[in-house]
């Protein structure tokens, strides 16, 4: 598996919903084709993309795998928001479109008949940094995945993955602006009342596998602070995109893991 998957179209969405004013505030929404034949409500699979932040890679990628889960019976929404190099983008303007849709969606779960009380957020590379936030911010929600996720952020800089995305994203570095780094990195955060999985490829060459390794390490712990419910998910032999593409053999696990 390559990158191929960042330039392939991904099947339409059934509706692409905005959740604020802003044209990169909107979310694809994709329901189960047997709707018809089910009252539902339709558990979600709320999932934001990476991209390190930054504006020139958008949601598309992520149609592959948000088609796939809903072809398994789950509705999945595929969020777009502002980004680095877009008005009012970067930390935390960005963290709170994430925020905006999650709540727009709840608001409004009963015209598209969703469980809003049975929703998955996951993210994959900075997205699963945001998808963490989400879940350390929002109380309701019990399940996040992340995928190759970048959670950790004081390590992100200290290795400066992808030409110091994270000093882009939070307006500086963690000497220069603390709080964000305080506020915006999953590792410090304290999520309790979600189950998290952690899921990475031992081949990944964005960001290293030792990110969700030492991550849930860290969590597992309970020195000082309650332990939480966190689990890795290591995928042999696959890289960074493999845990996105429906098409690898590493989907499976994730899949199930999902589901």
């Amino acid at each position: 598996m390559s990158e191929d998957i960042l330039s392939v179209p991904p099947p339409l969405a059934d509706a692409r919903l905005a959740y604020g004013y802003d044209p990169n505030q909107f979310l694809d929404l994709r329901i189960p084709a047997d709707r018809e034949k089910s009252k539902g409500p339709w558990p979600l699979v709320l999932n934001v993309h990476g991209g390190y932040w930054r504006a020139k890679y958008n949601l598309d990628h992520a149609g592959h795998l948000c088609a796939a889960l809903t072809a398994k019976g789950l509705a999945t929404a595929n969020l777009e928001y502002r980004r680095v190099g877009n008005e009012g983008r970067a930390w935390p303007g960005t963290f709170a479109d994430i925020r905006s849709a999650y709540s727009f969606l709840v608001q409004n779960a009963h015209r598209h008949n969703l469980d809003s009380r049975n929703i998955v957020v996951m993210g994959h590379s900075a997205g699963g940094q945001l998808a963490l936030c989400l879940a350390a911010h929002e109380t309701g929600l019990t399940r996040v995945v992340s995928l190759a996720g970048v959670v950790d952020l004081q390590r992100a800089y200290q290795l400066h993955l992808s030409n110091d995305a994270v000093v882009e994203f939070l307006r500086g570095t963690p000497s220069q602006v603390p709080d964000h780094y305080r506020e915006a990195d999953p590792m410090r955060l304290s999520i309790p009342h979600a189950r998290q999985w952690l899921i990475h490829g031992s081949d990944d060459d964005v960001v290293p596998f030792d990110f969700s390794r030492d991550y849930v390490a860290s969590k597992q712990k309970h020195v000082g602070k309650e332990k939480e419910d966190a689990h890795l998910l290591e995928i042999p032999d696959a890289g960074h995109f493999d845990v996105i593409d429906p098409g690898t053999q590493a989907w499976k696990r994730i899949e199930e893991t999902v589901l």
